[in-house]
């Protein structure tokens, strides 16, 4: 991995290009970076989400080439056409306690602000399905798996390589159904394959508090991270509401920002989504659409994307490939009269 000072020479090579595609100003765009979890060490199953040695220094990149704002002073400046130069966020989704006990070090040794959005419904033991199906193919041993009652074939297992494309297929069958749903699934694949299951990943409610008390921004992400697209308008209101409530009586203070589950405009979530965000009390939301956003941009359809590259040179390249890509969120939209909450 190479360390921080080859890192800054990297990058150093496409500073000319970062700074004409985001000057600051009326012209400055936003670009927002996604995170889940930072390892310790790598996670041959889960091969986009950093190490430590990764993301610091990538944090060490952003804090010496870019400028880090925190997401909620950021969304206003660019409405105002007041960012600086080479404006970055970054942002974590859905409440891994590594995100405090790996992340947290690493984002105040580096002095780059963070937003963690919170699905509160895991806090204190819980674990989301997808995490419970890796779990579960990690520990499954080498050789046939018989799949059938899953709607799978049979697979076989010989390394990370087989591994990875089963967890893959298996988080895709389950990903949209409802929450309950999923879970319940999950859980049946651990019994019917006799797996016993570590403890889950996420954070407490406890953590939640210190993140918040180290004056990193908590966001709402709902409670159970449904597909908000796959249930009705009165279910999605109750998530998104119960998740801010429930962050409003944890940190003291009632969340700004939300965080649309999975993320995608109109696979994931609508426009009418965006405005029962914006008439529950937010002031933005960001999604998974790549791009970087512009003073134009809906701040309830904020891009976001997650550098998924190894070396500095490559992150650096994937930064300003971002910055020229058009986001998919456009100005205006879920901005429309809705009624109150």
């Amino acid at each position: 991995m190479p360390r921080p000072p080859e890192s800054m020479r990297a990058l150093a090579l496409l500073q000319p290009l970062l700074a004409l595609l985001s000057p600051g100003g009326a012209r400055g765009r936003l670009s927002i970076l996604l995170y889940h979890r930072v390892h310790r060490s790598a996670d041959p199953l889960a091969p986009g989400d950093p190490d430590a040695a990764a993301f610091r220094w990538q944090m060490e990149l952003l804090a010496a080439r870019f400028t880090p704002l925190a997401l909620a002073e950021a969304v206003p400046r660019l409405l105002a056409g007041t960012l600086p130069p080479r404006a970055v966020c970054v942002t974590f989704d859905d409440g891994y306690a590594d995100n405090i006990d790996v992340a947290l070090p690493i984002l105040r040794a580096a002095g780059v602000p963070a937003t963690f959005f919170i699905a509160t419904g895991y806090l204190d033991g819980g674990r989301m399905f997808n995490d419970t199906v890796i779990e579960i193919v990690r520990r499954l041993p080498h050789g046939p798996v018989d799949l059938a009652f899953a709607g799978l074939d049979q697979r076989w297992l010989h390394g990370d390589d087989d591994r990875r494309a089963l967890a893959g297929a298996l988080i895709a069958r389950l990903k949209y159904q409802e929450p309950a749903a999923r879970a319940a699934a999950a859980d049946e694949l651990a019994e019917r394959l006799g797996v016993e299951l570590p403890p889950g990943p996420m954070m407490t409610s406890a953590q939640v508090q210190t993140l918040a008390a180290a004056g990193m921004e908590i966001g709402a992400h709902t409670d159970s991270h449904p597909i908000l697209a796959r249930i009705d308008r009165a279910a999605a209101r109750a998530e998104i509401r119960r998740g801010r409530d429930r962050l409003t009586a944890l940190t003291g203070r009632r969340p700004a920002l939300f965080a649309y589950p999975n993320g995608r405009a109109g696979r994931d979530y609508t426009t009418e989504h965006a405005a029962l965000v914006r008439a529950l009390g937010f002031t933005a939301a960001v999604a998974t659409d790549p791009g970087a956003a512009a003073s134009g941009t809906d701040p309830f359809r904020l891009p976001r994307f997650t550098p998924w590259d190894r070396t500095p040179l490559r992150f650096g390249a994937r930064l300003a490939s971002n910055l020229a890509t058009r986001p998919a969120a456009t100005a205006g939209q879920g901005r429309g009269h809705v009624p109150g909450p």
